[in-house]
């Protein structure tokens, strides 16, 4: 694998732009992966690195580590006290509404209810002259979501559950939609891309904002649907 994209380092933190379909670290769940974010990096800085919160293995874009153990501890403090700003970029079947915040509790897998909050608004929308089941053309939307809660899988389950589901997402996503990607385009990632971080840094108290540009499946799909990047 080549370098990762560094998007912000100090004394203290280091983000990259995450590749998709690249694990954060080892994991029971997924035996076949052979490379993960966390050695790489480690590798490539030549320090050790923590991850402070965690982004599905297929979705693209920012994730943070830390250095130092005191300083991944009060990350991952502030991740969960909900005080770091998260934006995401997504594809989704159909035009969804110029905005909407969406607040479905989400099940744990033991079974527990916790509450989930997603707000988002809709950036772009397209039309393709490319017939779909009984439709005569193809709708879709770019949008820009902002989870105040991190449930796991939470911005993937929201949007399946107003019927605007991600594309590429296989686990909770719409497989017709999936399938149609796969064949028409040979596209197979997630569209869904962690953009923005924005928090108080716990060492130094300054407000820091950090971002990840989109990658080459998401720019092909921009290109594809005729958004401006």
């Amino acid at each position: 694998m080549s370098m990762l994209e560094i998007v912000y380092q100090d004394d203290h933190l280091i983000a990259i732009n995450k590749p998709h379909g690249l694990l954060v670290h080892r994991s029971s769940i997924a035996t076949d992966a052979k490379e993960f974010a966390l050695q790489l990096l480690r590798d490539q800085v030549g320090r050790h690195v923590s991850p402070v919160h965690r982004i599905d293995r297929k979705t693209g874009g920012l994730l943070l580590f830390a250095f130092e153990k005191d300083v991944e501890i009060a990350m991952q403090q502030q991740f969960q006290n909900g005080e770091v700003k998260k934006k995401y970029l997504a594809v989704l079947r159909g035009h969804a509404p110029d905005s909407l915040d969406i607040d479905y509790p989400l099940a744990k897998e033991n079974g527990t209810i916790q509450e989930a909050f997603t707000s988002f608004v809709t950036l772009k929308r397209a039309e393709l002259d490319v017939p779909f089941g009984k439709h005569a053309t193809s709708r879709y939307s770019l949008v820009e979501a902002a989870p105040t809660t991190g449930r796991m899988h939470q911005l993937r389950k929201h949007f399946a559950h107003i019927f605007y589901p991600i594309i590429g997402d296989r686990k909770h996503g719409c497989n017709k939609q999936n399938k149609f990607f796969l064949e028409q385009w040979e596209m197979t990632t997630m569209l869904l891309h962690a953009s923005e971080l924005s928090f108080k840094h716990p060492v130094t108290r300054a407000d820091i904002v950090i971002n990840a540009g989109i990658q080459e499946e998401f720019i092909r799909m921009y290109k594809l649907m005729g958004w401006e990047i």
